[in-house]
């Protein structure tokens, strides 16, 4: 991707997003010199058009310790690059955006850490990114500000840029008050986001956390999905809603038609020694995704013999934050629990696991969708889980079934999937017998066919325009801020 650099000005944008990550990637080039590289993603999927019609900036961190970017363009867009120094990387991201904020939100998986110099690292990093959003927005901009790394911007950006309108939407869970009091900072972060106009998220019943914070962290009236703030301006209403985030399901389907990934699906099957019954998990390695507990069922499912012979089980964990202490022990309990099932069902030219623990592009991706007899989808707590959406919006050929944990945003829209606790080890057991041999192929169509209808009519483009439209009190935005056609 070219680049070229740019003024870092004060801009005129009337779109802004600001995002903990640039939409890009810094590599090296064959002659030394910076490059970037789109990230895969269905935000950068849903916002490009956007941003390019309305001449937009992106507002983010390269994702490396070190000198800040600044402006600059690639592929057409403009871009505007933070930096982090190496002290920030490990108070600010490493520490309380990870080990205070993640498993805080996660209802407390992993036990969270509070550490007064991370707060004040967030705050100072928080700071930076509402600068950088005040230079950039014109006069009336519409910024966009996401996820839980960047939950003081909205108010920072407020009190320099009372002209522009704010949206805030949490990627992730947000906790019930009893955890999220937990939080020694719980007011100035509810009155951090509080600084927006429209705040969204994954489901209704973080949208109904959020406001009982707003009651009882901060003691303010609120009506329905509306908050009531007072300023020295007078009253200002705060509106939150659910915004299921999606997928860009129309492309995802147009790589899955494609003869070379359909050969590749066929070929992993091959490779696999044409087992009779292949499961998928694809996840982050992350304690949040329930990674050991899927294993622990498929363990004694095998001990059990009832997913019949040599089943196999294709388990993709990409590297996720390794300079984690947390994380690095779960890569350790994760392969010897790996290398446990694989030395007792394991024989020569059968590993009942494959354990991949890589990152891979969207096109072997969807080949594996494709190869997967039943997919996995077994968090403890995720916010939305889009790799359930992937694997419904791959499977054109209405095939493949779908076990997937209720603690998911996901569960709320994929009706057809077997829905299952995680936590409850023999009913995951029974649900996966289920969807791998106890459901009819007529049965299997069906459900199939009702998740990809949802997916494909409430897909990432629909996401970003009702989020927007909502911000800009368009009246199309009313089913979207009213929580209704969740479920339809």
């Amino acid at each position: 991707m070219s680049s070229t650099r740019e003024s870092t000005e004060a801009a005129d944008r009337k779109f802004v997003v600001v995002a903990s990550r640039l939409p890009v990637d810094r590599v090296e080039g064959p002659d030394g010199r910076t490059e970037w590289q789109p990230s895969p993603g269905g935000l950068v999927t849903a916002l490009e058009p956007v941003m390019r019609e309305a001449g937009g900036a992106w507002i983010g961190w390269s994702g490396d310790a070190g000198p800040a970017p600044g402006a600059f363009r690639a592929d057409g867009l403009h871009l505007v690059g933070l930096a982090l120094s190496e002290t920030e990387l490990r108070h600010f991201y490493e520490g309380f955006c990870n080990a205070t904020l993640w498993p805080l939100y996660h209802d407390v998986i992993a036990p969270p850490q509070f550490h007064r110099r991370w707060w004040e690292a967030y705050v100072t990093v928080n700071r930076r990114f509402a600068q950088a959003a005040a230079e950039q927005a014109a006069p009336g901009a519409t910024v966009w500000v996401h996820d839980y790394q960047l939950q003081l911007v909205p108010r920072m950006l407020r009190e320099q840029r009372d002209d522009v309108r704010i949206g805030f939407f949490n990627h992730i869970p947000f906790p019930g008050y009893e955890i999220f009091a937990q939080l020694p900072w719980r007011r100035p972060v509810v009155e951090g986001l509080l600084g927006a106009d429209l705040l969204g998220f994954q489901r209704r019943a973080d949208t109904t956390n959020f406001l009982r914070a707003c009651r009882r962290a901060v003691g303010l009236v609120t009506k329905g999905s509306t908050v009531r703030v007072d300023e020295p301006g007078g009253p200002r209403e705060v509106h939150a809603a659910a915004f299921p985030i999606s997928i860009d399901a129309a492309g995802l389907t147009e790589i899955a038609r494609r003869d070379e990934v359909g050969k590749r699906a066929r070929e992993i099957r091959t490779a696999l020694g044409e087992p009779t019954l292949v499961l998928l998990g694809v996840d982050r390695l992350d304690y949040t995704k329930g990674i050991l507990h899927r294993l622990r069922a498929y363990g004694e499912l095998l001990d059990d013999g009832r997913l019949g012979p040599r089943p196999v089980l294709i388990q993709v964990a990409s590297p996720s934050r390794e300079r984690v202490e947390a994380y690095q022990t779960l890569r350790d309990e994760v392969e010897v629990m790996v290398g446990r099932i694989n030395g007792q069902h394991g024989e020569v030219g059968y590993s009942p696991v494959h354990y991949l623990h890589h990152s891979y592009p969207r096109e072997e991706m969807a080949a594996l969708y494709l190869a997967a007899d039943v997919m996995l989808v077994t968090p403890l707590r995720d916010g939305m889980n889009l790799v359930a959406k992937e694997y419904v919006a791959t499977r054109y050929d209405e095939g493949g079934t779908l076990v997937l944990s209720e603690f998911t945003g996901a569960a709320d829209e994929l009706a057809g999937a077997f829905a299952v606790n995680p936590h409850d080890i023999e009913g995951l057991k029974n649900a996966i017998v289920r969807a791998a041999t106890a459901t009819t192929p007529a049965e299997a169509r069906r459900r199939m066919r009702a998740m990809r209808r949802r997916v494909r009519e409430h897909d990432v483009a629909r996401w970003a325009a009702s989020f927007l439209n909502a911000l800009r009190g368009a009246p199309a935005a009313a089913d979207a801020v009213d929580g209704t056609d969740l479920a339809s």
